[in-house]
Parts: C-alpha cells; sequence; structure tokens
C-alpha cells in the first residue's frame, strides 16, 4: 500500500459510456475498493458495473416514516383521550378513524425529512471542498465526458500499476490529484 497524504488519486477521463462501464467492470475486478466513476447523466447498470450496494437512504425513509406515524397516534391520543378527553356524540376518546388524516400527514413528512437528511449523511454533505475541484478538466464531467478516480487510500493502491491498467482500458489525461 502506498499511501500518500499529498495526494487524493489518480483521475482517468474517458469518451464514452461504453469505455467507462467496461473500465469500471475490469477496476471493480482488479479488487479496488476506494474509487468513484463520475458522469454526466446517470448510466443505467452503472452500480453494478462498479459492485455497490443498495444505498441506505430507504432506510432512514422508513424510520422517518415510522416515526412520524408513531408522532401522529401518540399525539393524537394526547389531545383527545388523556389531556383533553371531550365525549361528543358518544365517540371514543381515541379511535385511528377521524384522525387518519393527521397520521398520514406526519408519516410524510417525517419519511420526506428522513430521506432528505439520509441523503446528506449518506452523501457526506455539505462538502465545500473536495481535491476533484482543482482539477482542470474537471467541470466536463458535467458536460460530456466521462472520469474514474482511484484513490491513494484504496489498500491495492500502486502508481505505475494503475497508471498502466486505466491506460490499457483506454484511459486518456491520467492525472495524479493532488490533496489540498
Amino acid at each position: 500500500m502506498e499511501e500518500n497524504k499529498q495526494h487524493y488519486g489518480l483521475i482517468a477521463e474517458f469518451k464514452t459510456v461504453s469505455g467507462v462501464m467496461n473500465a469500471a467492470e475490469k477496476i471493480r475486478d482488479e479488487g479496488f475498493t476506494k474509487w468513484d466513476v463520475l458522469t454526466p447523466f446517470p448510466i443505467h447498470g452503472l452500480d453494478a458495473a462498479m459492485g455497490l450496494k443498495r444505498s441506505k437512504v430507504p432506510f432512514y425513509t422508513f424510520f422517518g416514516g415510522l416515526a412520524g406515524f408513531t408522532l401522529g397516534v401518540l399525539m393524537v391520543w394526547y389531545m383527545n383521550a388523556y389531556d383533553y378527553p371531550l365525549t361528543v356524540g358518544g365517540k371514543p376518546f381515541f379511535s385511528p378513524i377521524f384522525p387518519f388524516p393527521i397520521f398520514y400527514e406526519l408519516t410524510i413528512l417525517l419519511a420526506a425529512f428522513g430521506t432528505f437528511f439520509g441523503m446528506f449523511i449518506t452523501n457526506k454533505l455539505p462538502m465545500h471542498h473536495h481535491p476533484l475541484f482543482e482539477h482542470l478538466g474537471f467541470n466536463r464531467a458535467t458536460d460530456d465526458h466521462f472520469w474514474i478516480v482511484i484513490e491513494t487510500s484504496d489498500p491495492k493502491f500502486n502508481f505505475d500499476r494503475i497508471k498502466t491498467l486505466l491506460a490499457a482500458l483506454g484511459g486518456i489525461e491520467i492525472t495524479l490529484l493532488e490533496n489540498k
């Protein structure tokens, strides 16, 4: 392992979707764990090509929704059955039928908050600076070019081996990124 704190990683540019997909599959098969593919648009099947696991965001959504439903039930119970019990037309103090819109709305609201904050947590946001921002050609990743970055913190990082591998896979402009 050749980890260097002055360098973030090795970045290579690819011109086509098929080129970056092929390279991602080969890099995954080589056993690299700390690397990423940057594309200007979503590419179907790229997650599988990279060997990524399913996102954890749905768990945040589920638990946010569960918390919202529980909060709605407890709020209605507290207000109607405990804090201010009021008998109107012989209705029970607590019933899940009439306050259903409250349960539903709190479930949706807190599930949305769970999704929003779950994305922030899993994506490690806000990230005000990243070494990729310093790369001169990186702004083209939002336009028409594809990039693969292999970090120096990867246990299998070897500069010469990775540079040769990326060049063999069709990578152009292979550059070592500074870690500022």
